[in-house]
């Protein structure tokens, strides 16, 4: 490696010398952040622990060349990191540690993250967005090995569209491009193919991204020659290395414990990525891990007796200490004294952590112990009262957890009695358990006043005598309408841009708006959603393509790890409001006409899922998302492309609403409900019903997440009293997912004449071909024999048996 010294900042000693002791006093007081943590959890008032003990000196060096507007996407070692940079104090590491739920004690999740997973705060109270150039910022981690690197791209994309393209308002996210991302993985971590679509990806786009590999050699207790070819992840990745005639990475290949090599290599590769806006790589050799990877195990078990004595003697915080003292910046004396006074400062700030996390238990503890007391004193089954209330009485630090389960179990032993003290210990249980779970269950989805469910309803207008066009001319224009009206809006995905979609959906709109808002990308879905969370995250409007809804399973651990709890697992203090276009249903073939929105909807709660039944409403969707702050999953009909529609006159005006029905068809003797592109089927099912006299109600759910607010199937089955929810999901997926909102959210099980029954597709995934969508698939027939089924058990006098 060769890095220019003349990199580094020229000056006075006096001023190199407090920059060293700084940085050595952090080194240290992460250090014994780690030590103290692991103790913790050890002893049991922590439930876990992962720690960044060993990596501190690279960190320190990142921080030094990390600027105002940056963003960080990492992973549970940079503590060190977050400290240099004053967004962690040690108070803070250990509530993190204890899992307080005060958001102004525990600032990167309120408890809902274990420790080591770092953040910072980008909206304000209100839900609008802060200035993110005038503050350092940490994008939200998650746990997932690898997971925050699709992430890191968009965050590193973002930079070259601020740099390149107009966006109107754009002063609070970007000073003209000038950002770096940057992100951390952990060597073993590198295995994962996310990690190569990545880097792949950023090399494409040549993205202003530094990404550090913290190299200790492990991943968990599994050994590098397991995990890496060659042993050595920057010599396999050397392919990737830029020169004369080719773009590529600035790789950098850097000692752990050389604090001043270190300093170059992270000036030299801020420089290189915020001014040509080149990705590097910086691959940091012989780290360290001190306590093993978490307190989950020890490291003593699967390392020699010799790695073990050579990780002491090349620690980064021992072998920074040598240096120090061998260069005469401190003396021996000095660094002891300043040593202790750190240990004597973590341990202060641990002691006032456990407390400020005790007091409101200990308050709330006092409290029920009275009414426990009261409520023995006045029933007759005091002796079983009184000994929860000792039982409760006996825990010295209690948790949320030992209240809510000793009043639970009270309020048993005062059934069918009635006194004042019962109503107290009532009211208390109630308010506790409302309040403790507000602290766990918020912020699933946008709780401000700008979320997308607050859009009012703009239905299309039609002229006179309304032009029928393809589906996809209106989802053209009004992505047309979009993209000149939001200057920060832009779409990207396989097919999107030079023929404008695989359907032609976007037609001609690169020509327009060029090839950065409108653009293809390659083959690799994960990444495409990673991009899109990370300029969502920086305040553009993206719309990432999934070019059919089969292929989204190679972007789903993107997006349930991480687009779908952002909100939730911030506390609202981070958002990305990222569209995701797809298409699919009833197409032909195994892996491409799937309808897998069972698994969506229970892994992609904290989006929204939305299901047009045709192009109008999907345009109406979009400009509705567009309006909104929240990310969501958009399933256009795959077979709707090519079916006329009349073209609305107000298109880009038009909002479908989030989470409301549309009764499309009135009736009287059963509720039919479906979406997307079987909805037209169960339509050609009702009006071959009406000749055999059943007047069929058909609803478009329209929306899965969420599902009808306004519990409007409710009131068709108050009038039909019977139900059918016909899907093309498997049995058992999205069908009984709706079933149980109807019956057991809405009690819709009180008006109901008949059963309330499904039709959903074979269990298989559907079969190639015309026959293959017969066979696999609900089809009209189904759909009429079912019906006609219900109407016959209900009364075979006027519809006896079909066959």
């Amino acid at each position: 490696m060769n890095i220019d010294s003349e990199a580094s900042n020229d000056i006075s000693f006096d001023d190199f010398q407090l920059q060293i002791l700084k940085d050595y006093e952090i080194a240290v007081t992460s250090r014994e952040c780690s030590l103290l943590g692991r103790r913790e959890v050890l002893t049991g008032k922590a439930k876990f622990g992962i720690f960044g003990d060993g990596k501190e000196l690279p960190q320190l060096a990142m921080a030094r060349s990390f600027r105002d507007g940056d963003f960080r996407s990492g992973y549970y070692r940079d503590q060190t990191f977050m400290m240099a940079l004053g967004l962690l104090s040690p108070k803070e590491f250990f509530h993190g540690l204890y899992a307080t739920t005060d958001i102004t004690k525990e600032t990167m999740s309120a408890g809902r993250q274990m420790g080591g997973h770092f953040t910072t705060f980008s909206l304000n109270e209100d839900g609008s967005w802060r200035d993110l150039t005038k503050q350092k910022n940490s994008s939200a981690d998650i746990s997932c090995t690898a997971g925050q690197m699709p992430r890191l791209l968009g965050l590193a994309q973002a930079s070259k569209i601020y740099r390149n393209v107009k966006v109107k308002n754009s002063a609070k996210f970007s000073d003209n491009g000038n950002e770096v991302a940057w992100g951390t993985i952990g060597n073993a971590s590198t295995s994962e193919g996310v990690f190569f679509e990545t880097i792949n990806a950023a090399g494409v786009l040549q993205v202003p991204m530094v990404i550090s590999i913290w190299d200790d050699n492990y991943g968990i207790s599994v050994h590098a020659k397991h995990q890496t070819t060659k042993e050595d992840i920057s010599k396999i990745l050397v392919g990737f290395q830029r020169d004369k005639d080719n773009a590529g990475y600035e790789i950098l290949k850097v000692k752990g414990w050389d604090y001043t090599a270190l300093i170059h290599a992270y000036e030299n590769a801020s420089d290189i990525a915020r001014d040509e806006h080149v990705p590097v790589i910086i691959h940091i050799t012989e780290l360290t891990q001190p306590q093993g990877h978490s307190t989950s195990g020890s490291h003593e078990r699967y390392k020699s007796e010799e790695r073990l004595q050579w990780e002491k003697e090349n620690d980064c915080n021992k072998r920074y200490r040598e240096w120090i003292l061998e260069n005469k910046i401190s003396t021996e004396e000095e660094l002891k004294t300043l040593e202790k006074n750190i240990k004597r400062q973590v341990r202060s700030a641990r002691k006032e952590a456990w407390e400020e996390f005790l007091t409101p238990h200990k308050e709330q503890k006092k409290i029920l112990v009275n009414l426990l007391e009261n409520a023995a004193n006045s029933s007759m089954n005091k002796i079983f009262i009184t000994k929860l209330k000792n039982d409760l009485i006996a825990i010295e630090e209690p948790i949320k957890k030992d209240m809510a389960s000793k009043a639970r179990k009270a309020m048993r032993y005062l059934l069918g009695e009635s006194s004042k003290e019962k109503d107290l210990l009532a009211a208390w249980t109630n308010n506790f358990l409302e309040e403790s779970q507000t602290k766990f269950s918020s912020f699933l989805y946008n709780e401000q006043s700008n979320n997308a469910l607050s859009v009012p309803e703009v239905i299309p207008t039609y002229d006179m005598d309304p032009e029928l066009v393809d589906g996809r001319i209106i989802l053209r224009d009004n992505f047309d309408s979009l993209f000149e009206r939001y200057s920060q809006a832009l779409i990207f995905g396989e097919d999107s841009g030079a023929i404008g979609d695989v359907n032609q959906g976007l037609e001609g709109l690169q020509k327009k708006y060029g090839e950065l808002r409108v653009a293809d990308v390659g083959i690799r879905e994960a990444s495409i959603i990673g991009q899109g969370i990370g300029m969502a995250m920086r305040g553009l409007r993206p719309i990432a393509e999934i070019q059919y809804l089969d292929y989204i399973f190679y972007a789903l651990f993107t997006l349930t790890d991480d687009l779908a709890t952002l909100l939730y697992r911030t506390v609202g203090k981070q958002r990305a409001p990222l569209i995701v276009r797809t298409r699919g249903h009833r197409l032909e073939g195994i892996w491409h006409s799937g309808s897998q929105m069972g698994g969506l909807i229970h892994l992609l709660r904290g989006m929204y899922i939305l299901v047009p039944r045709n192009m109008t409403k999907a345009a109406g969707f979009y400009n509705t998302l567009m309006k909104g702050n929240e990310p969501a999953l958009l399933i256009e009909s795959l077979n709707g492309y090519r079916l006329k529609e009349p073209k609305p006159n107000n298109l880009g005006d038009i909002c479908t609403p989030i989470g409301i029905v549309e009764v499309v068809r009135a009736g009287r003797d059963i509720t039919l409900l479906s979406y997307g592109s079987t909805l037209r089927i169960v339509m050609q099912a009702a009006e071959e019903l009406r000749e055999v006299g059943i007047d069929a109600e058909v609803v478009d759910a329209q929306s899965l997440l969420p599902f009808d607010l306004r519990h409007d199937v409710l009131k068709s089955i108050k009038k039909t009293n019977r139900l059918l929810v016909i899907d093309e999901d498997v049995p058992g997926g999205c069908s009984a997912y709706l079933t149980h909102e109807i019956i057991e959210k809405q009690g819709a099980y009180k008006y109901l004449d008949s059963a309330p029954q499904t039709l959903t597709a074979k269990a298989h995934r559907p079969a190639y071909a015309t026959d293959g969508d017969y066979f696999s698939k609900p089809n009209s027939e189904d759909i009429f024999e079912k019906v006609y089924a219900i109407m016959h058990e209900s009364n075979p006098t006027d519809f006896p048996k079909l066959r």
